[in-house]
């Protein structure tokens, strides 16, 4: 089935919003970074923490830890806040499991987290890939807990027992942002259908996870409803962090939600029974991830 590739939506005219001093972050480098970097130049792989930009690269890399993807460097989907770029691989790399479990046995890691890019122009949106992926890891590394951050592979119940059979230790799929702003943030995706992923794992005795950004447009109150929406679906992990714009052909950022936010949050959100909620300006959906579990 032909899948078409829709352009990221244009980002809507927002006063610019000046960053605040609490969203620094550290500058990548040290010893430990130029090892990975090598590492995975080396293994022709690919980090969502480089191609996301994301603002712990720095910490996270020098801690010798990263977030793998899988399944190449182009998405078929045009979300308005990522940085990936958009358009279709046309082929699939079926060594690239082995591969990756080969850097996990390197680094020696505990806790791995596997994430990819959108592949629905698959028969089952790449979750073979992951599977093999989860697979091999444990064949190397026994010891070694495995995340899962997959796509929603468009809704298909089958695609996502593939994931399951070869039993992550955490299944995580992002909501993202509140259900009013799906159509601009997320135009290609369901909010109601990333709910039924996460369902369909708990209900199969899996530990959830699911994030949300701040500083799209939503409402704090928007907030807290998705999060009772989670509850309800037996969610057990919960990260909330900010938004930060990628580039100007990108989604604006609305606001700086200020770290009392990121705390009320993060109390609000145990009161309504998540095991664990990782809240704050810069965190992202792995960050910390071996604490969670």
């Amino acid at each position: 089935m032909e899948i078409p590739i829709q352009e990221i939506p244009a980002a809507p005219s927002a006063p610019a919003v000046r960053k605040p001093e609490w969203l620094k972050a550290k500058v990548p480098g040290g010893e430990n970074y130029a090892r990975l970097r090598s590492l995975i130049d080396e293994r022709r792989l690919h980090t969502v923490c480089e191609e996301a930009r994301c603002p712990n690269m720095g910490e996270c890399w020098n801690s010798g830890t990263a977030t793998f993807m899988i399944l190449g460097d182009t998405c078929t989907r045009s979300c308005g806040f990522c940085n990936v770029k958009t358009g279709r691989m046309h082929t699939v790399d079926e060594d690239e499991p082995r591969r990756v479990a080969e850097a996990v046995a390197l680094m020696d890691l505990r806790h791995a987290v596997i994430t990819s890019v959108n592949r629905d122009e698959l028969y089952d949106g790449g979750a073979h890939i992951f599977a093999n992926t989860l697979r091999e890891i444990h064949a190397r590394m026994p010891q070694c807990t495995v995340e899962v951050l997959i796509p929603d592979f468009l809704g298909s119940e089958e695609a996502l027992n593939i994931v399951l059979d070869a039993q992550p230790a955490v299944l995580n799929h992002n909501i993202e942002t509140v259900p009013r702003l799906y159509r601009t943030v997320r135009p290609q995706a369901h909010y109601h259908r990333s709910l039924e992923v996460l369902e369909r794992a708990k209900s199969k005795g899996f530990t959830t996870k699911t994030g949300i950004m701040l500083g799209l447009g939503e409402e704090t109150d928007e907030v807290i409803e998705v999060m009772g929406d989670l509850r309800a679906a037996g969610c057990d992990i919960f990260t909330i962090g900010q938004y930060l714009q990628p580039t100007k052909e990108h989604l604006p950022v609305h606001r700086f939600a200020h770290p009392d936010e990121f705390r009320m949050l993060k109390q609000r959100g145990m009161e309504l029974g998540f095991r664990h909620v990782e809240s704050g300006p810069l965190v992202r959906s792995s960050y910390h991830a071996a604490d969670q579990v």
